[in-house]
């Protein structure tokens, strides 16, 4: 078989760093001379599109089940609360809301453990973090009163802010720009896959009369597997591209030839760039999905946790309304995945996450406006099913535009601080007293969704105009140029490679 060549100088690499045929140019050039034998390493198509299925079903089908279960394990309180938790412990709807917002609190205050992840060997530090997390939120069945919750849920914060937002960071070490929306959505798809798995475990276990409170052993049930499926990572979790069990020698050479058309590097970077780390922080194309970001979290770190309230407070039982709360988040997870492949396909971002969000915006009017059971249930379905989606978008936007690890590593802290604030207004929207039409809640979300569309709009019409400059200062690309250029390589270069251009 003749295979094709596939090297970064014809396709991903500015013209400025075409290589010369001399080891001496390539060091003029600042190439290394092993970076140069992986990025002139010869393999087919077939080969390369085998290596990545090889990385989803081993990497991200993992970080998939590790993600659904930590926001079982985060969400569950909801659920527990509705099986007769506070009713238990004699707690006020204030306590149970600050059992909800002191989650958020230490997980807004870890955010830095992002960078953990350039720092320290994933298969160590995954598994780690995933098993404290799992004894934690287990530890939950056993309380006794208010406050052990409060410090178990604090503690729970610490251990999922150590693992999911730097997970996206970690995922974006294997797959290329324009592979990883999809691949993002795949992961955060499992957060509503959670929310019914959530209601329908809840509404199988709250049915039947057991020998311990129901929502005792939804803490037990939802948190045991976490222990033993984070304990699989210190085998499952490799380091980097170029270090996976799972590939053969001639696999891992075109790992490591991705990454150096990726990065200008074979190996994984364990280093922060100071310089790269402050363009980041004051970088408008950070600040802005920052504010898009706390947007979605507002009505997405509520709805979850009161949806089995909400639909209570439509006339159904306790019971019942715990099954109903699955539905729309079945909705939810196939419509995740649709956005990520159609703005992948699209090689867009903005246009999808304005269309979602003008999408969840109509699920909230209707829930704010109407008293009709059958309208508002449907509504929950164009709530979640809006504001799910950009979760994915907007990190992998916010990740697309960012051309070096430091910067991305850096945007990915400040993003996940200020979006996951979010929270801290969204867990204390829906108040027992407000019960059973919810008015406030609905209205403060529906505003979050516009200024969500309107952040987006702004965003896109920034990059179009930056995509100009680029045109006025290097030249125009080519449009058989455009989707190579704006989808695949980083580039070690970032902004300043002459065929760099950003995603909109």
């Amino acid at each position: 078989m003749v295979k094709q060549e596939t090297s970064v100088v014809d396709i991903e690499q500015p013209q400025e760093l075409e290589l010369a045929t001399t080891n001496v140019s390539h060091e003029k050039k600042g190439i290394s001379v092993e970076v140069q034998e992986a990025l002139d390493y010869e393999y087919t198509p077939e080969e390369e599109k085998r290596v990545v299925r090889k990385f989803d079903m081993n990497i991200l089908i993992y970080l998939f089940f590790l993600y659904m279960l930590s926001f079982l394990d985060r969400g569950n309180i909801g659920n527990a609360n509705t099986a007769g938790m506070s009713k238990d412990l004699n707690m006020s709807d204030s306590q149970y809301q600050w059992l909800l917002t002191i989650f958020y609190i230490f997980y807004i205050c870890f955010e830095f453990m992002i960078l953990c992840y350039k720092i320290f060997p994933p298969r160590l530090y995954v598994p780690t973090i995933v098993i404290g997390w799992g004894i934690t939120s287990t530890c939950c069945a056993a309380a006794q009163k208010w406050e052990h919750l409060m410090g178990l849920r604090a503690l729970l914060g610490i251990f999922e802010a150590s693992f999911g937002p730097g997970a996206i960071l970690y995922i974006s070490f294997f797959y290329y720009r324009h592979e990883v929306a999809a691949k993002n959505a795949i992961f955060l798809s499992s957060a509503p896959l959670a929310t019914t798995f959530s209601g329908a475990l809840a509404y199988g276990i709250t049915k039947h009369n057991l020998a311990i409170a129901s929502w005792r052993v939804l803490f037990l049930v939802e948190g045991l597997p976490t222990i033993v499926v984070g304990a699989i990572g210190y085998y499952a979790i490799p380091n980097g591209p170029t270090t996976c069990r799972f590939l053969t020698e001639h696999e891992k050479r075109i790992a490591g030839a991705r990454m150096a058309k990726q990065t200008g590097r074979v190996n994984m970077e364990k280093t922060l760039h100071f310089k790269e780390m402050l363009r980041a922080a004051i970088d408008i194309k950070v600040w802005i999905p920052m504010i898009m970001y706390f947007s979605i979290n507002v009505p997405f770190s509520s709805l979850p946790v009161f949806t089995p309230a909400i639909i209570e407070g439509m006339g159904f039982t306790s019971v019942n309304s715990q099954g109903l709360s699955a539905l729309p988040y079945i909705y939810t997870f196939l419509t995740m995945l649709g956005a990520a492949y159609l703005s992948d396909r699209i090689k867009r971002r903005g246009i999808v996450i304005a269309f979602l969000a003008l999408h969840g915006a109509a699920g909230y009017l209707i829930l704010a406006l109407s008293t009709t059971v059958g309208a508002r249930y449907f509504a929950l379905f164009l709530a979640a099913g809006g504001i799910f989606p950009c979760i994915a978008l907007v990190l992998s936007w916010q990740s697309n535009n960012q051309g070096t690890e430091s910067q991305r590593a850096t945007g990915f802290v400040l993003l996940q601080t200020l979006g996951q604030s979010g929270p801290l207004v969204g867990t204390r929207l829906f108040p027992s007293t407000d019960a059973p039409l919810y008015h406030k809640g609905f209205w403060v979300s529906f505003g979050f969704c516009c200024l969500l569309f309107a952040c987006a709009c702004t965003l896109m019409t920034h990059l179009y105009f930056e995509n100009k400059k680029l045109d006025a200062r290097y030249g125009p690309i080519e449009e058989s140029d455009e989707v190579e250029v704006t989808s695949d390589a980083y580039n070690a270069e970032g902004e300043f490679n002459p065929r760099f251009r950003y995603i909109m």
